[in-house]
């Protein structure tokens, strides 16, 4: 049965009411206060307590305000085929968006508050409570996270900040500290991870500036680029990979292992691979089609379809008891299945910095070396352009010159 979660403190709350025909109606509902009013006797003399702990206390009749407000939107109490589970869905993720835009408005008009009291004027809990938004996927959830807590890394490993790594006041947050953090990611990160948690920190900011919690946006004029066409993370090679699929490791977890590996022969992401059901895969064709969370929503090229060999589908197995809805790789926490990673990387051998990511790079820059296409290779990636998919070849270049490299000196004379 579809059910709606509420915290206590949210004002309003999203409620719903049972229609005779199968589904529910969801409304608001507000509450504006409480009044007490005295509690009198026949003579109109007030009444008090006379026993246990409020004995001599006065009495007091309270009654709770509350006023509703109809959304017009409807949800299947009982939803009986994917499509309807997928509406209520939907349905409910824009009722909570009208909640939350509805919570701020009131607050502002009723309190004079723009956010609730506890995060009116901290940045970080502001940050918080963006991230709960249900309007983000959950890929960008996780990233605005990632991003958050980089942030609050600098607060507390920078001596000028550290006071502030609890509770950033909106007017503390100046230029100066923008510029001071700037300087942290590049100093305290490669890759495209300086660029990505800046831009996420930038977001959050945006959102604050949006809310007119900030009255000028302290990010302006900052830029974090980086090389877009260099490949910054570790690939593994077939002699490697093949190492790797045979090694074994104490305390195993068998599904992060699949995971890694199916990984580096299709190029999906993790955040993709472990959301994976049975329902993804067509077995009469042997393709597999999903959408990437992380271009979910705002891109035409968001859906991806990989066509599997025998391998890959025995890697992948059937649906237990034709359960479809059943995850293919049953993987714990990404924090916990990247700790078994390296742990399985480590007892390899292999002396490389392997990430999930990693995984990805290598399917790229493995077909791409073995004479696959490169619009064919950006389509199974999900690239939005082929230009993404090009900085792949200046590896396959490094690695096409290392193998002449390794053929040795020619040391071939004329005959006199």
């Amino acid at each position: 049965m579809a059910k709606i979660e509420n915290r206590k403190k949210q004002n309003p709350k999203l409620m719903q009411s049972e229609l005779s025909d199968g589904r529910a109606s969801l409304y608001l509902e507000y509450y504006l206060g409480r009044t007490e009013t005295p509690v009198l006797d026949e003579d109109g003399n007030q009444v008090f307590y006379t026993d246990g702990a409020m004995a001599g206390k006065p009495k007091y009749k309270i009654k709770h305000s509350r006023k509703k407000e109809n959304l017009n939107l409807y949800i299947w109490l009982h939803p009986r085929s994917q499509q309807e589970r997928v509406q209520n869905k939907n349905t409910l993720a824009l009722a909570e968006k009208i909640r939350f835009e509805r919570e701020q408005s009131f607050l502002e008009d009723r309190e004079g508050y723009r956010l609730r009291k506890d995060m009116d004027d901290d940045f970080l809990e502001f940050c918080r409570e963006f991230i709960k938004l249900p309007s983000l996927t959950k890929y960008t959830k996780i990233t605005l996270r990632h991003g958050l807590q980089k942030f609050i890394d600098f607060l507390s490993e920078t001596p000028r900040y550290a006071l502030y790594k609890n509770n950033l006041k909106m007017t503390q947050l100046t230029t100066d500290m923008v510029a001071a953090y700037v300087e942290y990611l590049k100093e305290n990160g490669s890759g495209d991870g300086p660029k990505i948690y800046f831009r996420m920190f930038k977001r959050m900011v945006t959102a604050a500036v949006d809310k007119d919690l900030i009255k000028k946006n302290p990010c302006r004029g900052f830029v974090l680029k980086n090389d877009n066409m260099t490949l910054q993370k570790e690939i593994l090679l077939p002699e490697e990979i093949q190492k790797l699929v045979a090694t074994h490791y104490e305390g195993e977890i068998t599904a992060v292992q699949r995971a890694f590996i199916f990984g580096l022969y299709t190029g999906a992401r993790w955040c993709d691979t472990s959301q994976l059901r049975f329902s993804n895969v067509d077995y009469s064709t042997k393709t597999l089609k999903f959408q990437q969370q992380k271009t979910k929503g705002h891109s035409s090229r968001s859906w991806v379809i990989v066509p599997l060999n025998d391998n890959l589908i025995r890697l992948i197995g059937y649906p237990p008891d034709d359960n479809l809805d059943a995850r293919i790789f049953d993987v714990p926490s990404y924090m916990t299945s990247t700790a078994h990673l390296k742990k399985w990387i480590k007892a390899s051998g292999i002396k490389k910095k392997i990430t999930w990511h990693c995984g990805r790079h290598s399917f790229a820059v493995n077909v791409l070396s073995k004479g696959a296409n490169i619009k064919t290779v950006s389509s199974l990636l999900g690239h939005t352009s082929v230009r993404m998919t090009e900085r792949y070849l200046h590896v396959v270049d490094s690695l096409k010159q290392d193998a002449i490299d390794s053929l040795g000196e020619i040391n071939f004379t004329s005959a006199p």
